[in-house]
């Protein structure tokens, strides 16, 4: 099937009290893990593209690799611009064919990230293409985590017209030096007051007993991305391990690599229906 946006599988999601798994990709080897490890259960996913590759022709080659292989598929598969820096940066996901764009002001004032928020919506609804934001702020590593506000989800969602929101319950990017302890209260009256569908970033690593708590408070789209690089890294380093200097053609030097994250995405879409 074509490629979907959020709107055609998160709304759902919530309604069930299950969550869509998003994995950042960042070449033909996770993209082909990801879908087929999605296929397998018979899932919907999002495939996510960090801005960074925005940069160069891997955005747009990811766009083409995921677009052909949903077309002969029966599973939904959205293909999303996380963390967008701007509104250029939008609008190049968009002519590039991704069906859901991140506006990230999260490091903003509150004022300036509605603004933000509300232009960028505009530009992704003109193209019918859905738009994800945060408030609060979820940091990468040791940074500052600043919780987000049921008062200032309200007025966010009201103003912008977003259509998924991220929201910081204690997640960070990246491994966690200790298990996290997320603020489920906070997320259950953030669910309570906002109808869209929350998001989680920092998925990697979270507890499943409090990712599923967070998934019942209204979460709908989890995001995994340093887990499945790293699962991806070490299989190759493995494969390096064993090899040593004797040449292996690249495709079957993947394969195990290939497998590991195929593996691991499947568990981690099971765990979420």
């Amino acid at each position: 099937m074509p490629l979907v946006t959020f709107n055609d599988i998160l709304p759902q999601a919530r309604h069930d009290k299950r969550a869509v798994a998003a994995f950042n990709v960042a070449n033909l080897e996770t993209v082909l893990s990801v879908f087929k490890a999605a296929e397998a259960e018979r899932s919907p996913v999002i495939i996510q593209v960090y801005q960074r590759l925005f940069k160069d022709e891997r955005a747009a080659l990811v766009a083409a690799m995921t677009a052909r292989l949903a077309a002969k598929s029966e599973i939904p598969v959205a293909l999303h611009l996380d963390h967008g820096e701007s509104l250029d940066q939008i609008r190049q996901a968009i002519s590039i064919g991704y069906t859901s764009v991140m506006i990230d002001g999260s490091k903003l004032s509150f004022a300036d990230n509605i603004a933000l928020t509300a232009e960028a919506a505009k530009i992704a609804h003109d193209a019918g293409v859905t738009l994800e934001a945060e408030i609060g702020h979820v940091p990468f590593g040791d940074g500052d985590i600043e919780l987000s506000t049921v008062d200032e989800a309200e007025a966010f969602v009201s103003q912008t017209g977003v259509d998924a929101l991220a929201i910081s319950i204690g997640t960070v990017h990246g491994f966690y030096k200790k298990a996290p302890v997320l603020d489920i209260a906070r997320a259950s009256e953030i669910g309570n007051k906002v109808a869209i569908p929350l998001v989680l970033h920092g998925g990697t690593g979270v507890p499943e007993d409090q990712l599923k708590r967070a998934v019942g408070c209204g979460v709908a789209k989890v995001n995994i991305a340093t887990e499945l690089q790293n699962a991806f890294l070490k299989g190759v380093a493995a494969e390096i391990a064993v090899n040593g200097d004797t040449f292996k053609p690249l495709d079957l030097y993947f394969k195990p690599a290939e497998q590991k994250v195929f593996d691991f995405v499947r568990a981690k879409i099971h765990g979420m229906k």
